[in-house]
Protein backbone atom coordinates (compact mmCIF):
# COMPACT_ATOMS: atom_id res chain seq x y z
CA UNK A 1 0.00 0.00 0.00
CA UNK A 2 1.52 3.28 -1.11
CA UNK A 3 0.05 5.73 1.39
CA UNK A 4 -1.74 5.61 4.70
CA UNK A 5 -4.86 7.19 3.17
CA UNK A 6 -7.95 5.28 2.08
CA UNK A 7 -11.20 6.25 0.39
CA UNK A 8 -14.15 4.17 1.56
CA UNK A 9 -17.18 4.73 -0.69
CA UNK A 10 -20.61 3.42 0.18
CA UNK A 11 -23.03 3.42 -2.74
CA UNK A 12 -26.65 4.49 -2.59
CA UNK A 13 -29.15 7.12 -3.68
CA UNK A 14 -29.77 10.41 -1.91
CA UNK A 15 -33.24 11.51 -0.81
CA UNK A 16 -35.73 10.49 1.84
CA UNK A 17 -37.53 8.14 -0.53
CA UNK A 18 -34.41 5.95 -0.74
CA UNK A 19 -33.64 5.67 2.98
CA UNK A 20 -33.62 2.02 4.12
CA UNK A 21 -33.92 0.68 0.58
CA UNK A 22 -31.93 -2.34 -0.57
CA UNK A 23 -29.97 -0.28 -3.12
CA UNK A 24 -28.71 1.94 -0.26
CA UNK A 25 -26.81 -0.86 1.47
CA UNK A 26 -23.53 1.04 0.96
CA UNK A 27 -24.90 4.15 2.69
CA UNK A 28 -26.28 2.03 5.53
CA UNK A 29 -22.88 0.40 6.11
CA UNK A 30 -21.00 3.74 6.12
CA UNK A 31 -23.54 5.19 8.56
CA UNK A 32 -22.85 2.20 10.83
CA UNK A 33 -19.09 2.75 10.52
CA UNK A 34 -19.47 6.46 11.31
CA UNK A 35 -21.61 5.66 14.36
CA UNK A 36 -19.10 3.05 15.60
CA UNK A 37 -16.29 5.60 15.10
CA UNK A 38 -18.24 8.45 16.75
CA UNK A 39 -17.97 10.71 13.69
CA UNK A 40 -20.51 12.53 11.55
CA UNK A 41 -20.81 13.26 7.85
CA UNK A 42 -20.67 16.75 6.38
CA UNK A 43 -21.93 17.65 2.93
CA UNK A 44 -19.09 18.32 0.52
CA UNK A 45 -18.48 18.27 -3.19
CA UNK A 46 -20.17 15.29 -4.84
CA UNK A 47 -21.34 13.79 -1.55
CA UNK A 48 -21.29 13.52 2.20
CA UNK A 49 -17.81 13.04 3.68
CA UNK A 50 -16.42 12.03 7.05
CA UNK A 51 -12.84 11.47 8.10
CA UNK A 52 -11.47 9.18 10.80
CA UNK A 53 -8.03 8.02 11.84
CA UNK A 54 -7.45 4.34 12.60
CA UNK A 55 -4.09 2.88 13.62
CA UNK A 56 -2.08 5.57 11.83
CA UNK A 57 -4.24 5.51 8.71
CA UNK A 58 -6.65 8.18 7.54
CA UNK A 59 -9.98 6.93 6.23
CA UNK A 60 -12.12 9.20 4.09
CA UNK A 61 -15.72 7.99 4.04
CA UNK A 62 -17.80 9.04 1.03
CA UNK A 63 -21.52 8.72 0.35
CA UNK A 64 -21.82 10.04 -3.22
CA UNK A 65 -24.63 12.50 -3.96
CA UNK A 66 -24.43 11.71 -7.68
CA UNK A 67 -26.98 8.88 -7.44
CA UNK A 68 -26.02 5.26 -7.86
CA UNK A 69 -25.46 5.13 -11.61
CA UNK A 70 -23.02 8.07 -11.58
CA UNK A 71 -21.10 7.13 -8.41
CA UNK A 72 -17.85 7.05 -10.37
CA UNK A 73 -17.88 10.84 -10.77
CA UNK A 74 -17.65 11.39 -7.01
CA UNK A 75 -15.16 8.58 -6.44
CA UNK A 76 -12.86 9.75 -9.24
CA UNK A 77 -12.98 13.36 -7.98
CA UNK A 78 -12.11 12.48 -4.37
CA UNK A 79 -9.53 9.80 -5.19
CA UNK A 80 -7.66 12.29 -7.43
CA UNK A 81 -8.03 15.19 -4.97
CA UNK A 82 -6.76 13.08 -2.06
CA UNK A 83 -4.10 11.27 -4.10
CA UNK A 84 -5.52 7.84 -3.30
CA UNK A 85 -4.76 5.07 -5.84
CA UNK A 86 -7.55 2.70 -6.99
CA UNK A 87 -6.20 -0.20 -4.91
CA UNK A 88 -6.88 1.90 -1.79
CA UNK A 89 -10.41 2.84 -2.81
CA UNK A 90 -12.87 0.43 -1.19
CA UNK A 91 -16.40 0.42 -2.63
CA UNK A 92 -19.31 -1.04 -0.65
CA UNK A 93 -22.54 -1.85 -2.47
CA UNK A 94 -25.57 -4.10 -2.68
CA UNK A 95 -25.71 -7.16 -4.92
CA UNK A 96 -28.95 -8.82 -5.95
CA UNK A 97 -27.06 -11.79 -7.39
CA UNK A 98 -26.10 -12.84 -3.84
CA UNK A 99 -28.49 -14.20 -1.20
CA UNK A 100 -29.38 -11.77 1.57
CA UNK A 101 -26.62 -11.75 4.18
CA UNK A 102 -23.87 -12.98 1.87
CA UNK A 103 -20.73 -10.83 1.91
CA UNK A 104 -18.16 -11.02 -0.84
CA UNK A 105 -14.99 -8.95 -1.07
CA UNK A 106 -12.73 -8.89 -4.13
CA UNK A 107 -9.66 -6.83 -5.05
CA UNK A 108 -10.88 -6.40 -8.63
CA UNK A 109 -13.45 -7.78 -11.03
CA UNK A 110 -16.32 -7.09 -13.35
CA UNK A 111 -19.31 -4.93 -12.47
CA UNK A 112 -21.55 -8.03 -12.33
CA UNK A 113 -24.40 -6.02 -13.85
CA UNK A 114 -24.25 -3.35 -11.11
CA UNK A 115 -24.56 0.07 -12.74
CA UNK A 116 -22.79 1.85 -9.89
CA UNK A 117 -19.73 -0.41 -10.20
CA UNK A 118 -19.85 -0.08 -13.99
CA UNK A 119 -19.68 3.71 -13.76
CA UNK A 120 -16.83 3.57 -11.23
CA UNK A 121 -14.85 1.30 -13.57
CA UNK A 122 -15.45 3.73 -16.44
CA UNK A 123 -14.43 6.79 -14.40
CA UNK A 124 -11.36 5.21 -12.77
CA UNK A 125 -10.35 3.49 -16.01
CA UNK A 126 -9.79 0.19 -14.24
CA UNK A 127 -11.54 -2.80 -12.66
CA UNK A 128 -8.70 -3.07 -10.15
CA UNK A 129 -10.30 -1.47 -7.10
CA UNK A 130 -11.47 -3.44 -4.06
CA UNK A 131 -15.18 -3.86 -3.47
CA UNK A 132 -17.41 -5.43 -0.84
CA UNK A 133 -20.69 -6.65 -2.26
CA UNK A 134 -23.50 -7.37 0.17
CA UNK A 135 -26.24 -9.74 -0.91
CA UNK A 136 -29.79 -8.39 -0.89
CA UNK A 137 -31.35 -11.45 -2.52
CA UNK A 138 -33.48 -11.50 -5.64
CA UNK A 139 -37.00 -12.32 -4.53
CA UNK A 140 -38.81 -10.52 -7.29
CA UNK A 141 -40.95 -11.55 -10.24
CA UNK A 142 -39.92 -11.05 -13.85
CA UNK A 143 -39.57 -7.35 -14.60
CA UNK A 144 -39.62 -6.42 -10.92
CA UNK A 145 -35.89 -5.83 -10.42
CA UNK A 146 -36.05 -2.02 -10.14
CA UNK A 147 -38.94 -2.09 -7.68
CA UNK A 148 -37.09 -4.71 -5.64
CA UNK A 149 -33.76 -2.89 -5.33
CA UNK A 150 -35.51 0.42 -4.65
CA UNK A 151 -37.86 -1.25 -2.19
CA UNK A 152 -37.56 -1.11 1.59
CA UNK A 153 -36.12 -3.99 3.58
CA UNK A 154 -38.66 -6.24 5.25
CA UNK A 155 -39.02 -6.01 9.04
CA UNK A 156 -37.38 -9.43 9.28
CA UNK A 157 -34.38 -8.30 7.21
CA UNK A 158 -34.04 -5.05 9.18
CA UNK A 159 -33.56 -7.08 12.36
CA UNK A 160 -30.58 -8.83 10.72
CA UNK A 161 -28.88 -5.71 9.31
CA UNK A 162 -26.89 -5.06 12.56
CA UNK A 163 -25.07 -8.39 12.07
CA UNK A 164 -24.06 -7.31 8.56
CA UNK A 165 -23.00 -3.88 9.86
CA UNK A 166 -20.77 -5.43 12.50
CA UNK A 167 -19.01 -7.60 9.91
CA UNK A 168 -18.55 -4.69 7.48
CA UNK A 169 -17.28 -2.24 10.13
CA UNK A 170 -14.68 -4.80 11.14
CA UNK A 171 -13.87 -5.49 7.47
CA UNK A 172 -13.25 -1.82 6.68
CA UNK A 173 -10.83 -1.51 9.58
CA UNK A 174 -9.06 -4.72 8.58
CA UNK A 175 -8.77 -3.64 4.94
CA UNK A 176 -6.94 -0.47 5.97
CA UNK A 177 -4.59 -2.20 8.42
CA UNK A 178 -3.91 -5.79 7.33
CA UNK A 179 -4.71 -5.43 3.63
CA UNK A 180 -7.25 -6.96 1.25
CA UNK A 181 -6.00 -10.57 1.17
CA UNK A 182 -6.31 -11.21 4.89
CA UNK A 183 -9.52 -9.19 5.03
CA UNK A 184 -11.09 -11.38 2.33
CA UNK A 185 -10.30 -14.44 4.45
CA UNK A 186 -12.22 -13.02 7.40
CA UNK A 187 -15.06 -11.12 5.74
CA UNK A 188 -16.21 -13.38 2.90
CA UNK A 189 -19.17 -15.41 4.11
CA UNK A 190 -21.71 -17.38 2.12
CA UNK A 191 -24.45 -16.35 4.52
CA UNK A 192 -24.32 -14.75 7.95
CA UNK A 193 -27.59 -16.31 9.12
Amino acid sequence: MSTANFLIAGLGNIGDEYVSTRHNMGFIMLDAFAKASNITFATGRYGDMATVSHKGRKLYLLKPSTYMNLSGNAIRYWSVKLGIPPEQVLVICDDLNLPFGTIRMRKAGSDGGHNGLKNIQEELGTQAFPRIRIGIGNEFSRGGQIDFVLGKFSEEDLKLIPQIEEKIVSGIRDFCTIGPDLTMNSINVKKLF
